[in-house]
């Protein structure tokens, strides 16, 4: 029987989630960020990946594996929908925890996939080819190489140098899970000129976003499960033909269509515009003024309002994980 103090230790030391050990590995070395993503995801991940699919055969014992891997891309797709989901307002700075909890639930998906394969999800081969297939390298000798010059960092930076190496490391990884890259890299002269077009409504979608979001947080949900479908769709595809190439069919340019989620999302969304209307009505029409004007508490409230919203939201989707 081990001694008290060692199990006052054990009980009183919290282990911390994934993703925020992640973000913690990727602040302190940001410019290996896929590398130590893809290492991180076969440790921690691939050893849960086996049981994985092994119930899903069990729970689908009739099913073909063209089946199941449709299961598999489906059922990753609604969790990197539900992992990666953001709220604004006050509430932004939970984006780095946010996109890190996406990565490592479509690194998972990526296993489960080569485990359907055959092929062993803890092996050091499966970090270097989902580097590959999420398009940071052209072919797995150049990752096992970089993979092998990624060494541990020192230690964490100063205080001050932390925020911005946490700014950098969310703008790659939004890139990483393909928010904000590109659909379309052919080199023809007219498809080029419209992926700038398009990449520029993005941003421009994103900025109305953002300031809307700013008072009606939700706006986040509908807009990012769009974009995170979008992008794990064209992984899907990717990740199908490097593993299946002589099994699976030609990925499909399929039409977009509204998921029950999404749908779920663009409501309440939709609800919580109401909340800074109706307080903006009601900080009008009962008079309320600080130094003899409104604005003072019409911007208070619409902050309490924001984060109240917000806070509701996280507390339901926490005490439902």
């Amino acid at each position: 029987m081990p001694p008290r103090e060692d199990l006052r230790t054990a009980g009183s030391r919290k282990e911390h989630s994934p993703e925020r050990s992640l973000l913690a590995s990727v602040v302190t070395d940001p410019g290996h960020l896929p590398e130590l993503l893809a290492d991180f995801a076969v440790r921690r991940v691939g050893p849960a990946v086996p049981e994985a699919v092994a119930s899903l055969r069990q729970d689908h014992p009739s099913a073909g594996e063209a089946e199941l891997r449709a299961r598999v891309v489906a059922r990753g797709r609604r969790a990197v929908v539900s992992e990666g989901s953001l709220v604004g307002g006050p509430f932004l700075v939970l984006i780095p925890i946010a996109f890190c909890a996406a990565l490592l639930r479509q690194a998972r998906t990526v296993l489960e996939l080569a485990a359907l394969d055959g092929r062993d999800p803890t092996a050091s081969a499966r970090a270097a080819e989902l580097l590959v297939l999420q398009g940071v390298y052209e072919d797995t000798r150049q990752a096992q190489d970089a993979l092998a010059r990624t060494g541990r960092a020192a230690g964490a930076p100063a205080r001050w140098k932390r925020g911005v190496a946490l700014w950098g490391v969310t703008l790659r990884m939004a890139h990483l899970l393909g928010i904000l890259a590109p659909a379309d890299e052919s080199q023809d002269a007219g498809r080029r000129v419209r992926r700038v077009a398009v990449q520029a409504w993005r941003w421009l979608l994103l900025g109305v976003v953002f300031l809307v979001g700013l008072v009606a947080p939700l706006v986040w949900l509908p807009y990012m499960a769009v974009v995170y479908q979008r992008a794990d769709a064209r992984l899907a595809d990717r990740v199908l033909a490097y593993y299946f190439a002589d099994t699976a069919p030609a990925p499909r340019h399929r039409a977009a269509r509204l998921e029950p989620e999404t749908m779920a999302a663009a409501l309440r969304a939709l609800l919580s515009l109401l909340v800074p209307l109706v307080v903006t009505a009601v900080t009008f029409l009962t008079g309320l003024r600080i130094a003899d004007s409104r604005w003072p508490v019409l911007g208070i409230t619409l902050a309490t309002a924001s984060a109240g919203v917000g806070a509701l939201w996280y507390w339901r989707r926490h005490r439902r994980r």
